[in-house]
């Protein structure tokens, strides 16, 4: 039987992607598969990247009651402003034409790896995750494991560009970032493994399908909506901002305490390239969050499956982004050891306590009834005691500090 979701607008970018593959000759279809999806992914998430940065800066300004971009448009159309869209473009001619200083007592490859490293390992998380129903470029029965193992090479490439440098303040932030992104990675792979452990499969795909049905066609069966799952995504979010150097966890470019932190010596195209790898970072980082609690391409409502599943993955993934951008405009810096004591004495014990309740989700699955009444009872205290307890606990004996001006 036909899904009735599968509609003209479903399909229609593997029509168009098979059409150009069929127009080729047999030995280079494969070739041309490949080189189709691989451009797809870096067009739409290059041009997600440059309006993100737009939007970011605008919303911003808006929260800090300013105008934002809004004087770069088409030269060639003397007045003709557009809001400020085309300023993403501007930077990016900028940014490539200013000049590339590099410090005469650098490691020369080494400086020139680590911006195109990171990049590159940042772009190698899109590939495993499901845009769609019928959209995921790589479908690894391992998507989750591969995931995590290239992310992890960014931590590398960190390390690389400050000790390149031979700068004694970039090898010291490079090594306090690494303290940030390690400290966090652990509560962010914690918070993974409990929608590992109920679905079964390591695979985004089958994640994302497993979070399929409604009850009476209105409330998804979204992880999120769960005890455990809304406090693995909560867990998640935070590990996510850290991973991706946003604010409050933003101590790496810290002005007032590092200079730039790791990117001290870089100028020009290489300091945008780490930049860029941030936003890349901050947007896989969300899509993972977007299919391992938010349904994936799921639609939230069943009468709502017209509308192509491809659109809810990206609407959910623009809503995500604009919620970090939020949080950026909201919250102040936090210290080293906030951050620290943060992940190690609050968000690891807590990640720990609510693998065991996803266990417990997963066994009493079978009950009915006043029985699910009370598994959701029990799943709730389970994760709301430890939260009010560590909490406690976290700032108990730390009063608020008092500082002195000198005269």
């Amino acid at each position: 039987m036909t899904n009735p979701a599968d509609n003209f607008l479903e399909r229609a970018p593997l029509w168009w992607r098979d059409a150009i593959v069929q127009a080729c000759p047999a030995p280079t279809q494969w070739l041309v598969h490949q080189l189709i999806t691989i451009a797809a992914v870096l067009a739409v998430f290059g041009l997600f990247f440059a309006f993100t940065t737009i939007a970011e800066r605008k919303l911003l300004a808006r929260v800090q009651n300013r105008l934002g971009p809004n004087r770069s448009g088409l030269p060639w159309f003397k007045g003709l402003k557009l809001w400020g869209l085309t300023q993403p473009f501007a930077d990016a001619v900028k940014a490539i034409t200013k000049e590339d200083i590099v410090p005469a007592a650098a490691d020369q490859l080494l400086h020139f790896l680590a911006p195109v490293v990171v990049v590159a390992f940042s772009l190698l998380g899109f590939a495993v995750l499901p845009y769609g129903r019928h959209l995921i470029p790589v479908d690894l029965d391992s998507a989750v494991l591969y995931f995590f193992a290239v992310g992890a090479a960014t931590e590398l490439a960190i390390f690389m560009a400050g000790w390149s440098s031979r700068n004694k303040y970039s090898l010291l932030a490079a090594m306090r970032a690494l303290a940030q992104l390690i400290s966090y990675e652990l509560p962010l792979l914690l918070a993974v493994v409990p929608v590992v452990l109920v679905t079964g499969t390591l695979s985004t795909r089958q994640i994302a399908e497993a979070q399929g049905g409604w009850t009476f066609g209105v409330l998804p069966h979204w992880h999120v909506l769960t005890p455990w799952g809304f406090a693995a995504f909560i867990i998640f979010l935070i590990s996510a901002l850290a991973e991706s150097n946003r604010s409050p966890f933003d101590l790496p470019e810290a002005e007032s305490e590092i200079i730039a932190g790791h990117l001290t010596e870089y100028s020009g195209f290489k300091y945008a390239l780490f930049f860029m790898a941030e936003y890349f970072g901050l947007t896989a980082l969300s899509g993972l969050g977007v299919t391992l609690f938010l349904g994936g391409w799921q639609a939230p409502f069943a009468f709502l499956q017209f509308i192509p599943s491809y659109l809810w993955f990206m609407g959910k993934l623009i809503g995500l982004i604009v919620f970090f951008i939020w949080i950026r405009g909201t919250l102040l810096r936090l210290r080293i050891d906030q951050l620290t004591r943060l992940a190690w004495q609050f968000l690891v014990p807590l990640a720990l306590i609510n693998l065991a309740n996803a266990g417990f989700w997963a066994l009493t699955a079978g009950w009915s009834g006043p029985g699910q009444l009370l598994r959701w009872g029990v799943s709730a205290a389970i994760v709301i005691v430890p939260f009010l307890l560590l909490g406690r606990r976290l700032n108990s004996g730390r009063g608020p500090r008092t500082y002195r001006y000198a005269a």
